[in-house]
């Protein structure tokens, strides 16, 4: 009996979770999937759409960032890569990088260039092992995570990401601790969130857009993953997307 009555708290607390989501995207189509680690559960926001899989873009470099490091392909967080002296029209992305200010800025460029240093057997058996997304490496080893080639559903950017705080994936340590180190989005005295924001370029008239990783707070760690999809790029531009999840995390007692 109160187990039963446990189980059905916890629906009802879940369902009054989802509920309080839905108002962060109203006119907007995207979906938000969170995993407590403590309590074993997670919360789900438009989950046929949380089971779609989606080009990862920019939220690759988490998975990149610790391939890279383990191939010795840098040797650490601050090795240097000089700028190919391209002009693409930033001048953050128009400077040399390393790792830490690669991800920070969101580079493209710079993994490419890495990537490009990768043996695509060697880079395939690591996508195999992540089992990350649909694992496909396409034409281009250097865009793969750009043209639509890899993809990933939310659910399976929780999966991941859960193996990733776990140390659970099939690599060193310290690959581990260096990418977890670099994705420090916010610090606080309450949390510490680690993330990353990933933007497609419009397909089918549409954006495509992420922001997932993790939040250490109240003595408990929380995997998220919010997605979604936009015509006009003022509507879900790297901001937007940064407040829109962290009011969600703010509204269901993650951040404070």
């Amino acid at each position: 009996m109160n187990k039963k009555f446990f189980l059905f708290f916890s629906f009802i607390i879940i369902l009054s979770a989802q509920n309080n989501i839905s108002q962060y995207f109203k006119n907007i189509n995207g979906c938000f999937v969170l995993y407590d680690f403590n309590n074993d559960e997670y919360i789900r926001y438009n989950k046929e759409r949380c089971e779609q899989r989606f080009l990862p873009a920019s939220t690759s470099k988490i998975m990149n960032s610790i391939i890279f490091l383990e191939e010795n392909i840098i040797p650490d967080e601050n090795f240097m890569v000089k700028w190919d002296s391209v002009d693409r029209g930033w001048d953050k992305w128009n400077m040399d990088h390393n790792l830490r200010t690669a991800i920070k800025y969101s580079a493209v460029w710079f993994y490419q260039e890495l990537a490009r240093r990768m043996e695509r057997e060697v880079y395939q058996n690591y996508l195999d092992k992540f089992d990350y997304g649909n694992k496909t490496i396409g034409d281009r080893i250097d865009n793969f995570w750009l043209d639509w080639s890899l993809q990933i559903s939310a659910n399976e950017q929780i999966e991941f990401l859960k193996k990733f705080v776990k140390n659970e994936l099939p690599v060193s340590q310290r690959s581990i601790d260096i990418t977890k180190e670099i994705l420090i989005a916010e610090q606080t005295d309450n949390y510490v969130l680690r993330a990353k924001t990933g933007l497609g370029d419009k397909r089918d008239g549409l954006y495509t857009g992420w922001y997932v990783g993790y939040a250490e707070a109240n003595n408990n760690v929380y995997v998220f993953a919010m997605n979604m999809e936009a015509e006009d790029y003022e509507k879900i531009k790297t901001q937007v997307r940064i407040d829109l999840t962290k009011n969600i995390l703010t509204e269901l007692g993650v951040l404070k």
